[in-house]
């Protein structure tokens, strides 16, 4: 998958077009949550992970330096709202990455996380996609809104199929790792349930799989960063940003903003392709027009640190204006 490109402009005629007709962006969810019993919910056929070999995020003459850029959002109780913010905001993430120069061939999808253990779709995955098929894939979605009250998600299942159901030419043809966003406000289960693979997945798993396995088998192939975003139900949780911190270190970022988070994954792809600097993208937020620069740079600023690159002095929460700029 991957070929064709992003327009602003496909996306703006199909925006349009559902407000002109009353339709919804997340159209499959609003028709099946509004017409059928919960018991009948399914997944969209076209982001089932039952059965499915690999997603790929490939080369091709279009696009010869493909990079594989991976969101994965919890969709259980206060989550929901997160891809419809996600939707809103594409053309602001595309216009970052491409326009600003971070990746010339990003190829990026979008799935959602829920509750094997007590949820109706809880793995849904997209495809890799250059063009406006990946707005199409989240209006598949089915946004659940389940979850099982525990704090904790199958965030630990989604991660065994990016880990063992993903090719990447960026890793193969040129050993560079993609980038895995996980957004969520939970934690996930302590192994991989062989009974949840074979019932979600249709892999014949003989036994389960601790979580720290599999996390190690996600790093060989993604670059891994956890946001937790303002309004979801365990924002700043401490004990929650912890149990992901040992997971994957200095990438757990913590989003005091829901309407920031594509500009947060398109910073931090920028810092991470070493693009830019922290001072430059919040630059480059404010050319696009966006308010969302105060609380990337109170998100971004520690991962910028960790990186040795340009360090913005966070503002203190409800404060705009210019943020001091220090250079590490």
């Amino acid at each position: 998958m991957g070929s064709g490109h992003w327009s602003t402009d496909v996306y703006a005629a199909a925006d349009s077009y559902r407000a002109r007709t009353g339709a919804s962006a997340f159209d499959y969810s609003d028709r099946v949550t509004k017409s059928a019993p919960r018991s009948a919910w399914k997944v969209h056929e076209r982001l089932d992970p039952y059965g499915v070999g690999v997603r790929e995020s490939c080369d091709s003459d279009e696009h010869p330096t493909s990079l594989a850029i991976a969101v994965l959002f919890d969709v259980t109780g206060s989550m929901r709202a997160v891809p419809r913010k996600l939707q809103a905001k594409l053309p602001e993430l595309f216009g970052l990455l491409m326009r600003k120069g971070y990746v010339e061939h990003p190829q990026v999808m979008f799935g959602a996380i829920g509750d094997a253990t007590c949820d109706r779709v809880p793995l849904q995955v997209g495809q890799f996609e250059s063009d406006n098929r990946m707005d199409e894939d989240l209006g598949r979605i089915l946004l659940e809104g389940g979850g099982g009250g525990q704090r904790t998600e199958s965030y630990e299942l989604a991660m065994y199929f990016m880990a063992r159901h993903t090719r990447l030419d960026c890793l193969d043809r040129r050993g560079r790792r993609g980038y895995l966003f996980i957004i969520g406000d939970e934690m996930p289960y302590g192994a991989v349930k062989a009974r949840e693979v074979r019932k979600v997945i249709g892999d014949d798993l003989a036994e389960n799989i601790p979580l720290a396995d599999v996390v190690a088998e996600l790093k060989r192939r993604y670059e891994v960063f956890y946001i937790l975003p303002e309004g979801a139900s365990y924002a700043g949780d401490d004990g929650i940003l912890s149990a992901w911190r040992e997971l994957f270190n200095q990438n757990v970022i913590s989003l005091d903003d829901l309407d920031a988070v594509c500009e947060t994954i398109a910073l931090t792809v920028g810092l991470a392709e070493e693009a830019i600097d922290l001072e430059t993208g919040l630059g480059h937020l404010k050319d696009v027009g966006s308010a969302s620069g105060p609380s990337v740079s109170r998100a971004l600023a520690p991962l910028a640190a960790s990186r040795g690159t340009v360090a913005v002095s966070p503002l203190p929460k409800g404060e705009g204006g210019a943020s001091g700029v220090t250079r590490l």
